[in-house]
This record gives C-alpha cells, sequence and structure tokens, in this order.
C-alpha cells in the first residue's frame, strides 16, 4: 500500500457534557471526553478487570450543535474521525500538547437529553432525534464521483 491513512473509529460513553466555544466568524466547536473500556479476566486471581481509556473529541460546526443539543454525560455514541496533535506554549513558558480525536461522522447510540421536550412520550423523543441525525448529513471530503467502482 502506497499511501496511509489517519481513520479513529470509536464507541464509548461521554465523559461530560459537550463544551461550546463560539467564533465571531459564526463557526463552533465543540468538545467532550469519550471512554471506552476494554474487559478481561487476570488468568491467575481469575478477577474481571476493566481498563478505561479516555479520549478527547473535537466536532466542528453543525455537528457540534447536534451534540450539544442531544448528548449528555453518559450517553452511548459512535464515533468515527482523524487523531491530531495540538502544540501550544503555556502561559509558564513550558511547551503543551494534546491528542485529540477530530470527528468526521457519528451516530448517537444512547440518548437521554432532550431539547425542551421533557415531558413527550418516549417514541416521539426517539423519532425526532432519528429525524434530526437523519435529515443531518456531512460533507465528504475528496468525493470524487468519478471513480469507476
Amino acid at each position: 500500500m502506497s499511501g496511509t491513512l489517519n481513520k479513529v473509529i470509536l464507541i464509548g460513553h461521554l465523559g461530560d457534557n459537550v463544551k461550546m466555544h463560539y467564533f465571531e466568524s459564526g463557526n463552533c466547536i465543540g468538545r467532550f471526553s469519550l471512554a471506552t473500556n476494554e474487559v478481561y479476566t487476570n488468568k491467575t486471581t481469575n478477577e474481571r478487570i476493566t481498563s478505561t481509556e479516555w479520549h478527547n473529541i473535537v466536532v466542528k460546526n453543525k455537528m457540534a450543535e447536534l451534540c450539544e443539543k442531544y448528548l449528555s454525560k453518559g450517553d452511548r455514541i459512535y464515533i468515527e474521525g482523524k487523531i491530531r496533535t495540538r502544540q501550544w506554549v503555556a502561559e509558564d513558558g513550558s511547551n503543551r500538547s494534546i491528542v485529540e480525536i477530530t470527528a468526521t461522522d457519528f451516530t448517537f447510540l444512547d440518548v437521554k437529553k432532550t431539547s425542551n421536550n421533557a415531558n413527550q412520550p418516549q417514541d416521539n423523543i426517539a423519532q425526532q432525534k432519528q429525524t434530526a441525525v437523519d435529515n443531518f448529513v456531512i460533507p465528504k471530503e475528496n468525493n470524487n464521483d468519478n471513480v469507476p467502482f
């Protein structure tokens, strides 16, 4: 294979609510932590062990607004994205860096939060959420319709 690929697929639970940041240009970014768990059994003690890995997720613009509207701490989500490393100089002069997953696609798996509809029947809420997800189209980068397959 001569090319390279930077793709991450995660299914996990939100560690906190989505934190939004709005820019003067009208764009926005949402950030949240995502926990993924690995469960295994220690062969010597027969003890069940859960190992949690935390991921920093970044969603942009319309994706961020949808996540803020429908997701809350503990909800489960499927995320596809790219690994990005940001570096900066902190106020104390030290070099800092963070590894983030920039989401390119997502699917809500378990959603508890509603938007101003706390008293609606659950079926109606689920239908509204699915409609919001179905109506949201994420533009694919480098979409080439001339591909022969």
